[in-house]
């Protein structure tokens, strides 16, 4: 994943760049970058490595010498970037955020057309960014560059493309990726996260359509593209990777997650001694799941937050399985001869939830019963880079089924996505006694639907049901 920020000001825009951001930290734990433009000095960029250091810390020197009324800045999972490219549009800055399927035939594409060569990263691969501005630089001009490369790119794209004039905002044809803009008095911001912006003095002024294209100055947001009608906005946003304080297409991220517990809840037949949530992105849900039950809300461990950051994982391999569960600290009085109910957003190989439910047991619970906020995910994402996995068979769902089924590839998973059917309920129960859980329950389709409260049709939920 990655996030972004942008800022147009009449005046400098370093200092919101960089707290804007930073507060995008959450989205990405390897790559940081901000390019600014002003007219004396031109253009000015800074690329860190964030994997053992925070964005401020890497950034504090730079935001003290860059200088600039224009600027872009990202937080990446992956590549280096804001890129700086000169080209026949003359020099502008870029960064992007989502995933592109079909890059070694972009690749050729575009060598047959014409370009030279590509920088490969260390791990051998073409930084996607890169070959999205050598795609718009097969085009006259940048916003038909733009659209081009949004239609070539099968997955998703929203960029954010830096010129002298001002900056470029395209959100992906789908909206997979959400795109809002801030205004205050010197001008207007650009942002991944919605409340990126709301400590540095703009308010809300809008998001950007599906497929939008707008270029965004200190003086106004002038739409240069217009939305399209179809929209399929990730879901998962709302379930985990959102910031609790966002909001996407006017839902808040907190509110949905307070509506999948108390749906879960509506659901649900056991009584547990207290309801908790797995910190961070599982504790609304379980807020959520007590309010509408009535069952006490505790915290019966604490993440230790000062020195982890929300992904960080040092390169020990030989210690991974410990490092995963050392940043949770067990309040034993909270556990003891209790039976719990445990809310995560999601299980995905189910390694971590095994080792913090075997945790809870070593430190006196009596049960553990598991309900993941979202569906069982079924499917490999296509259309972002939530996960660095080749294989959908490191999903346990997909393991499962090919004990279930003795084969991996020509199995009708329609069946494991309907939680009516004997196929659904056998593997729940098996993922449950697998992980060791007391009893496991999903969270549905449906109801995870009317927690964020968007038609379906206007939602992606591809991981979860395989359709498009």
């Amino acid at each position: 994943m990655g996030g972004f920020f942008g800022a147009a000001l009449k005046s400098d825009c370093v200092f919101d760049l960089f707290f804007g951001t930073d507060y995008h930290s959450h989205l990405g734990t390897r790559r940081a970058g901000m390019a600014v433009y002003s007219k004396e000095y031109g253009f000015d960029r800074a690329i860190h490595n964030i994997e053992n250091s925070p964005f401020r810390t890497k950034f504090d020197k730079d935001v003290n010498e860059m200088h600039g009324s224009l600027g872009i800045g990202c937080i990446s999972d992956y590549e280096p970037q804001p890129l700086l490219v000169r080209s026949h549009h003359g020099t502008f800055a870029i960064t992007t955020v989502g995933k592109i399927n079909n890059m070694d035939k972009i690749v050729e594409k575009v060598f047959t057309e014409g370009h030279a060569h590509f920088l490969e990263m260390s791990g051998g691969d073409i930084n996607a960014t890169e070959l999205v501005a050598a795609v718009i630089n097969q085009k006259d001009n940048l916003i038909e560059g733009i659209t081009y490369a949004q239609e070539l790119i099968d997955g998703s794209i929203t960029i954010c493309l830096l010129t002298p004039k001002g900056i470029y905002a395209a959100r992906d044809k789908l909206g997979r990726t959400p795109v809002a803009i801030g205004k205050k008095e010197e001008g207007y911001c650009i942002s991944f996260e919605s409340f990126a912006y709301l400590n540095l003095g703009y308010t809300h002024e809008r998001e950007l359509g599906p497929g939008e294209v707008a270029i965004v100055t200190p003086e106004e947001v002038h739409t240069l593209v217009k939305p399209g009608g179809d929209m399929k906005i990730c879901t998962f946003l709302w379930v985990y990777y959102g910031y609790p304080s966002s909001s996407y297409e006017g839902v808040s991220v907190e509110k949905m997650r307070y509506n999948c517990g108390a749906l879960l809840a509506k659901r649900d037949n056991v009584s547990p001694d207290n309801v908790a949530g797995v910190p961070d992105s599982g504790i609304a849900h379980a807020v959520g799941y007590s309010n509408e039950s009535g069952i006490p809300f505790s915290r019966p461990f604490i993440k230790y937050t000062p020195t982890w950051p929300r992904s960080f994982m040092p390169t020990m391999q030989s210690q991974r399985n410990l490092i995963a569960k050392m940043k949770l600290i067990p309040v034993h009085d909270l556990i003891q001869n209790k039976s719990l109910l445990l809310i995560d957003d999601s299980i995905v190989r189910g390694t971590q939830l095994r080792e913090t439910t075997e945790f809870l047991y070593q430190s006196g619970a009596k049960e553990v019963h598991i309900r993941p906020a979202c569906p069982p995910l079924l499917y490999g994402c296509k259309y972002l880079n939530f996960s660095r996995s080749s294989s959908e068979m490191d999903l346990i769902t997909r393991r499962i089924i090919k004990e279930m089924e003795g084969d991996a590839k020509n199995v009708n998973l329609s069946a494991y996505s309907d939680p009516e059917t004997p196929e659904y309920q056998e593997m729940v129960k098996r993922i449950g006694v697998q992980l060791n859980f007391t009893s496991l329950r999903y969270h549905r389709l449906d109801d995870m639907i009317e927690s964020v409260g968007i038609d379906k049709c206007k939602l992606c939920t591809y991981c979860w049901d395989g359709k498009e």
